[in-house]
């Protein structure tokens, strides 16, 4: 049974720690993180606006909303795939990101594409 509706874009992430411009002295730990969306629906769509809620291991949470994505607002067709990389600071050396995008298909119906969680993390923090 097929559970795709018109309206389906699947997120896939790959994160990786950026040493070279955190410094774990003073709580800064940089992230940067590459999503794949693919259009698996059956109508073109495209990407209006993010967000992001972004949770670090002390609890602390931030969210970010904002058009587009790296200041993009990508059309994809049924098939089509669209990729980027963006980045996260955190105080902590592990966190996790989710979210949604604000979508728009090509018959005017806006749905949701959500952001499964994710974790971000120094290599050999967690197990």
């Amino acid at each position: 049974m097929n559970s795709k509706t018109p309206y389906t874009i699947d997120v896939e992430v790959e994160t990786r720690f950026v040493p070279d411009q955190s410094q774990p002295t003073d709580n800064r730990y940089v992230f940067a993180y590459t999503i794949t969306l693919r259009n698996v629906g059956q109508t073109g769509a495209q990407l209006l606006t993010r967000h992001w809620v972004i949770t670090d291991a002390n609890g602390k949470v931030e969210e970010v909303r904002g058009d587009g994505v790296v200041g993009e607002q990508p059309w994809m067709r049924p098939g089509d795939s669209f990729e980027y990389t963006s980045g996260a600071v955190l105080e902590t050396a592990v966190g996790t990101m989710e979210g949604s995008y604000r979508m728009v298909a090509d018959d005017g119906t806006h749905f949701d594409a959500p952001i499964p969680t994710f974790v971000l993390s120094i290599p050999r923090t967690l197990h």
